[in-house]
């Protein structure tokens, strides 16, 4: 019950984002407009991630993933009517936006429920959970249109998809009630000591903190530590992008780059228990610190191998070492939210984050395109890959202060 509907929900999304633009060249949409379906998606997400906060503080984590498989729902119906790009345009953002109030209230609860001596690991799994969607999704949406012969097949089953997650989180065991509600220690928390005198006056009642006022009060830690974990996000969201991109530029062919981001993909899936692992046992910082520093190494260095002889071997090796990274920071954008998320309002707190994060991964791509029309696809890469060494820099500085170690 906890990481099941986050799979299928995963699984069903991931199943319909590589056949959105094809959808939109149905109907007659050029390339630019075709790919501004799936990227609706994204900025959905975006813009849900505040609004969700304030739902899960209000609502709580099962009703508003209820809400949010009935929203995705619904964005599936209109996917399934739409006849022009705008309308498919205003499903994918539709169902990013409910997206975000599901990956919310699942982090909250995680944040709330597990203990910190393995917190990571627990975050891990959720991250490979929501990963299981990105690396199997595609094969299904295949296999979906050799049977039926249709890209709507995807669609049809993204819908049954969002049912069974909401029958799952609406009847199914409430794991709320089942596992204690006492939040995790905080690492930098106090213990009060007891005087054994006589408490006298009111009990204090926890007051119930905004949206904004929460992001206010954790202005320091959101534009610190959360920009690091945004320049993070940034180096993941590029390398959909760059990979791709860069195979085409060196002259390989579509089957041939898809093989070498497939391996790449196939690694960094099966490495996210492994960095749970890590940030158990030795600190978040080994995790943070080393796949930034991987990932926007590889990047800076494949920079200067466009014009070599052995490009295609190097733009191999360094997307492999870019699939380790990126398997090595599986959960730890989740897990430094969860330890520096306050215990009053951690919903309101981790909307925010989530904002931040999903931000630095959204406008990456934006960046990436503006930088080649400028300059050259070198100079992008080479400028995506700095901003992941300046976040293993950030990191080094700020994790440290606010999430210090056991």
């Amino acid at each position: 019950m906890i990481y099941g509907p986050t799979a299928l929900y995963s699984v069903g999304q991931g199943a319909i984002v590589p056949l959105l633009p094809v959808v939109a060249a149905q109907f007659g949409a050029h390339l630019a407009a075709a790919a501004l379906v799936p990227a609706a998606l994204v900025v959905g997400q975006l813009l849900g991630n505040i609004p969700a906060g304030w739902l899960v503080a209000r609502a709580g984590e099962r009703r508003a993933m209820t809400i949010a498989a009935i929203g995705s729902l619904l964005g599936a119906i209109i996917m399934l009517f739409a006849q022009n790009v705008p309308l498919l345009a205003l499903a994918s953002l539709t169902v990013g936006f409910f997206a975000a109030s599901f990956a919310v209230a699942r982090h909250t609860f995680m944040t709330t429920r597990v203990p910190l001596t393995y917190r990571a690991r627990a975050l891990s799994l959720l991250g490979g959970s929501f990963r299981l969607g990105a690396f199997t999704g595609p094969f299904l949406a295949a296999a979906m249109l050799a049977v039926f012969g249709t890209e709507r097949a995807s669609i049809w089953f993204f819908a049954a998809m969002m049912i069974g997650v909401g029958l799952l989180v609406t009847f199914g065991p409430d794991p709320e009630t089942r596992i204690s509600g006492a939040p995790a220690p905080r690492r930098d928390e106090a213990i009060a000591e007891d005087t054994g005198e006589p408490v006298t006056g009111s009990i204090p009642a926890v007051e119930r903190v905004g949206v904004f006022r929460t992001m206010w009060r954790n202005r320091r830690v959101l534009s610190r530590l959360g920009v690091a974990a945004a320049s993070l996000a940034a180096v993941r969201g590029a390398r959909q992008t760059v990979l791709p991109l860069w195979g085409v530029s060196i002259g390989l062919d579509a089957s041939t780059i898809a093989l070498v981001v497939g391996v790449a993909g196939a690694l960094d899936f099966a490495l996210f228990y492994v960095s749970g692992q890590v940030m158990d046992r030795f600190g978040r910082i080994w995790a943070a610190v080393p796949s930034a520093v991987l990932m926007g190494g590889a990047l800076v260095a494949l920079a200067f191998t466009h014009d070599v002889p052995q490009a295609v071997l190097w733009f191999g090796v360094f997307a492999i070492v870019i699939g380790v990274g990126n398997g090595l920071s599986s959960g730890i954008l989740l897990t430094v939210g969860a330890d520096v998320a306050p215990q009053d309002e951690p919903a309101t707190f981790l909307g925010a984050w989530r904002t931040i994060t999903d931000a630095g991964g959204a406008t990456t791509p934006l960046i990436f395109s503006g930088l080649t029309a400028l300059f050259s696809l070198s100079v992008a890469t080479g400028a995506i890959g700095a901003i992941g060494l300046l976040g293993a820099l950030a990191f080094l500085r700020w994790l440290p202060r606010y999430a210090p170690e056991r």
